[in-house]
């Protein structure tokens, strides 16, 4: 798995996500309706700004009453101890009742933290919400907040998962703020912050036309055959 500089990383997130989506385009590595979650997966803190991290994924059930632990939460920090920084950790709820699962809270986030994550995603609930934005750039990704953790139990680690309409393999770069997450592609990683340089200029182009005086389609028409 080809991982980014600390300039690379650095010059990423400091872009939005709508950004980092439109550059990813250009370079048609993959169709245009994949490669980002749907509308219930939710950013819990959207003043933190640009989420960036490399995937460290597991499955986990909250709501099954005395189900075994697998790999077990020592097993997922080892596998995020041992990834590439910034991580993300990815949590996918195949237990039977996801609307009242629950992955993580203040003392799940605080250690995750110290092991270089800066975030997690999970289909189902998380919580300690308060806690959890003090600790400061630690992101929340999820459909929503649950009060208590169940009967919580880590699964497999390292293995494909499937959040919200986004497939994510261990190692997939994660990019996400208040508008959504997407991933970002391998092969043009490297590549995106320049190429969001170059859909800022055109955008900018675009909006100085339509906001100067005497805006018309016609204009429009014109700009459109020369972009």
């Amino acid at each position: 798995m080809p991982t980014l500089t600390p300039e690379q990383l650095a010059a990423l997130a400091a872009i939005d996500s709508p950004t980092v989506a439109n550059a990813i385009e250009r370079f048609k590595v993959r169709r245009r309706v994949d490669g980002y979650a749907d509308r219930d997966l939710r950013c819990a803190f959207p003043d933190y700004g640009s989420m960036l991290g490399y995937a460290v994924t597991c499955t986990a059930d909250s709501t099954t009453e005395g189900r075994p632990d697998g790999a077990g939460l020592v097993g997922l920090w080892a596998a995020l101890e041992a990834a590439p920084t910034p991580a993300v950790l990815v949590i996918k709820d195949v237990g039977p009742d996801p609307r009242k699962g629950c992955h993580m809270g203040e003392i799940m986030a605080t250690t995750a933290k110290a092991l270089g994550a800066v975030g997690c995603v999970s289909d189902a609930g998380l919580r300690d919400v308060k806690e959890v934005a003090a600790l400061g750039g630690f992101q929340y990704f999820c459909p929503g907040f649950v009060v208590s953790h169940g009967q919580p139990v880590i699964l497999d680690v390292n293995v494909p998962v499937e959040i919200h309409g986004l497939p994510i393999a261990p190692g997939d770069l994660l990019h996400g703020d208040v508008n959504g997450l997407l991933v970002v592609p391998d092969a043009v990683a490297a590549d995106v912050a320049a190429a969001c340089d170059e859909v800022r200029a055109d955008e900018r182009a675009l909006l100085d036309l339509i906001t100067a005086p005497g805006f018309s389609v016609e204009k429009l028409r014109q700009w459109k055959l020369t972009h």
